[in-house]
């Protein structure tokens, strides 16, 4: 496997820009996701990697190679892609060997890698069966398998789960992550569904509008998410945003909602709250570190229910608050209606403050 470099990568239709500078590294052995919405650029970014498209600028590195002019058969590149685009009249053995003959391999060799890729894949029982014999997630295997055998320097993965149904994705996200960890592959994967990048990748790249928003390991997206683009694309349910304005009340910072309440803020986050450009706050926090009071309580703001969303193993209660809805989670036995009054309670020490003209975070001067 390889490590992948992307260099100020460029691509431009006219005035429009589909990637917009964007410059990561994917180390050796790495798992990274590119997520973000429909239009971002993350399947155009692969679509660079794997030299599909011509790029407008920047360079494309793998291993020590500089990859940018060449053709796609001359990257060590394998793709899998959302259709699995398996050839309907050969059978999963002729799908699997197809590749190796083209590059003219011996029959024990391609009989030697076709078996190997079965059996790590668990599908030595289905060799003999057409495509049409299979399911969804057998499907998906074989295109794994048809990538696998080729042994590339690394795996470039379009949404290969986007058609499988939600039991089988989850099932199909388990062996993914088997399957990088038993190879040690490099994997570079785009999906819309962040979920699948926080449970599968070492690193994500979340993206919008073209560019790289931020790049970490899923744990510091979610936990420090550098703009409220990313606040809120991360997570599920997504952080709760709260616009409201920072006052000075004898020395100390509050944030005060138009509904006229106001939230005093612990001593860090007003130094935090000091450097914003604007007095304009952006106030985030995610459903599990809130709280909800029937009754007003100490450093608790008031709302009211808007609607409650039972899951089973937990109840999740939207609120109206501070011209928002905030999202709260709860214990199924917590008893709440619609249009009641409650007041929320904020974690001091895990809640999230922006900047309301920048959008970006607020962090310690």
């Amino acid at each position: 496997m390889a490590q992948v470099v992307l260099k100020e990568i460029v691509k431009q239709y006219g005035s429009l820009y589909a990637v917009n500078n964007v410059s990561l590294t994917v180390e050796d052995g790495e798992f990274v996701a590119l997520v973000g919405p429909s239009g971002c650029g993350k399947t155009t970014t692969l679509n660079l990697v794997a030299g599909l498209l011509p790029m407008t600028g920047g360079d494309v590195l793998i291993g020590d190679r500089n990859v940018t002019d060449l053709d796609p058969k001359d990257r060590d590149i394998a793709m899998v892609f959302q259709n699995y685009a398996l050839y309907p009249n050969k059978t999963v053995y002729k799908n699997l060997a197809f590749p190796l003959q083209m590059r003219k391999l011996s029959k024990a060799e391609i009989d030697t890698k076709v078996m190997d890729a079965a059996k790590v894949l668990d599908i030595v029982h289905l060799l003999q069966r057409k495509p049409r014999e299979l399911s969804g997630g057998q499907q998906q295997r074989v295109a794994l398998g048809r990538a696998l055998v080729r042994d590339p320097q690394v795996f470039l993965m379009d949404e290969p789960l986007s058609n499988l149904d939600a039991k089988l994705r989850v099932q199909m996200r388990t062996e993914l992550k088997r399957f990088h960890q038993d190879l040690k592959a490099t994997v570079i994967y785009v999906t819309h569904d962040q979920l699948e990048a926080v449970t599968m990748a070492d690193k994500m790249a979340v993206m919008s509008g073209g560019f790289l928003q931020q790049y970490d390991s899923p744990k510091n997206v979610f936990e420090h998410p550098v703009n409220m683009f990313v606040a809120s694309f991360v997570g599920s349910p997504a952080m709760s945003l709260i616009p409201l304005e920072a006052i000075n009340t004898g020395g100390k910072i509050a944030l005060s909602s138009s509904e006229g309440w106001q939230l005093p803020l612990s001593e860090a986050n007003s130094k935090k709250a000091q450097t914003a450009s604007t007095s304009k706050i952006v106030l985030g926090a995610r459903h599990s570190t809130l709280q909800l009071h029937k009754s007003k309580e100490s450093n608790s703001v008031p709302g009211r229910v808007y609607t409650v969303e039972p899951t089973g193993d937990v109840t999740f209660v939207q609120v109206f608050l501070g011209g928002a809805t905030v999202i709260v989670s709860l214990d199924p036995s917590v008893d709440v209606k619609s249009d009641q009054e409650v007041w929320i309670e904020f974690d001091q020490e895990r809640l999230h403050l922006f900047d309301g003209e920048t959008e970006m975070a607020l962090t310690d001067p």
